[in-house]
């Protein structure tokens, strides 16, 4: 680089080496410039895009040049930087590829807004997705894909979508609350080895239509008495189960009444010898 020429000004036309040097100023002018080099290329412009301290404004004019965001690498690098513009992200969300959706989602410095987005573009592909693709994502993909995987049912998603460690209780139990349910879904969470011994799981269980009696009476005895009068409540469940939940009440009811009768008959200790 002569005297009379600079940073900006090299920018322009470097190549090689002192165009490596140069992706890393931090001079905003320099970085814009160094989009204009036709000596730029993909992989150069990536190892840009890596820096995390680089300036919003040099990831808002990447992002409005449509030439540069016909390559793939390109946009998925901008779509992952944190300081890209959040319209500008949520536009190149739509474009990802679908293992890099479930990166973006399961990042940790990806912010709320991003991942409901990254979310809800996986679960829009769902339906054209082979069993293949939808098996990988019911084993690592973010918690509300692996929820509307449970709910879809398939008989070789159900048991991989069920050990899936970013699977929540708040998204079983909104599989659980729809009424109409493929019929391995609550089989599937009843004989679960985690989710079958999760109290509201299984109050879901007693609720749901589909559950089996077998099952609603193995839970009845670990339900509160609150929770049994509750759902003994006209209209929540059908009549036939509000009898054994009726009858579950008064078992416990005389359970406990006999239990202070006892303690009320109890006799005393025998006095201390006087002699």
């Amino acid at each position: 680089m002569s005297a009379a020429e600079s940073p900006r000004d090299r920018a322009l036309v470097a190549t090689g080496d002192e165009l490596a040097t140069l992706l890393h100023y931090q001079t905003f002018d320099v970085l814009l410039a160094l989009l204009d080099n036709p000596a730029l290329d993909e992989t150069q412009l990536c190892m840009m895009l890596a820096r995390k301290d680089l300036p919003t404004e040099v990831l808002e004019e990447v992002s409005s040049r449509k030439p540069l965001l016909k390559n793939y690498r390109v946009k998925r690098a901008l779509a992952f930087h944190p300081r890209t513009p959040r319209l500008a992200s949520l536009r190149l969300i739509r474009e990802l590829y679908l293992m890099d959706l479930v990166q973006l989602a399961l990042q940790p410095g990806t912010s709320p807004e991003l991942k409901l987005h990254a979310e809800e573009q996986l679960a829009a592909r769902l339906p054209q997705l082979p069993l293949g693709q939808k098996i990988t994502l019911a084993r690592r993909g973010p918690s509300r894909v692996a929820g509307a995987l449970l709910a879809e049912g398939h008989p070789q998603v159900l048991s991989v979508v069920l050990d899936n460690p970013h699977l929540t209780e708040a998204q079983i139990l909104k599989v659980l609350s729809r009424g109409k349910l493929p019929s391995g879904v609550i089989p599937s969470v009843a004989q679960h080895r985690k989710w079958s011994y999760e109290y509201n799981v299984r109050l879901a269980l007693v609720r749901h239509p589909a559950s089996t009696l077998s099952t609603i009476l193995a839970y009845l005895p670990e339900l509160t008495v609150s929770d049994l009068r509750e759902l003994a409540s006209p209209g929540i469940v059908s009549e036939s189960l509000r009898k054994y939940l009726q009858a579950e009440i008064q078992r416990r009811t005389r359970k406990s009444d006999e239990k202070k009768e006892a303690s009320h008959t109890q006799p005393d200790s025998d006095p201390p010898d006087q002699s």
